[in-house]
């Protein structure tokens, strides 16, 4: 039973490992997406500014709620129930 949960707790911090490099990049290439709309519709205002770091920041509220967001919460959950359901289909099958 203890080398179960030393092997859960294993795969659960390298899962928040994956999930917090995952999150960081999604979040990068969404703010990098906003940041090219912003200086596509604003051309006199290219470039870093006050408005533009408004405007980013507002669009980068809701990204949470986003499905692609959602997604990367599975890069947690998966790896665990495979290895519970792994672990119980050996022992006690």
């Amino acid at each position: 039973m203890m080398g179960f949960l030393r092997l859960l707790l294993a795969v659960l911090v390298i899962g928040l490992v994956f999930y917090a490099l995952l999150s960081i990049y999604f979040r990068s290439l969404r703010r990098e997406e906003l940041e090219k709309h912003w200086d596509s519709r604003h051309p006199d205002h290219a470039g870093d500014s006050p408005e533009r770091r408004a405007f980013i920041r507002r669009a980068m509220e809701g990204f949470s709620k986003t499905l692609r967001a959602r997604l990367v919460a599975l890069v947690l959950v998966l790896p665990l129930a495979a290895v519970a359901i792994i672990v119980f289909y050996v022992n006690y099958h």
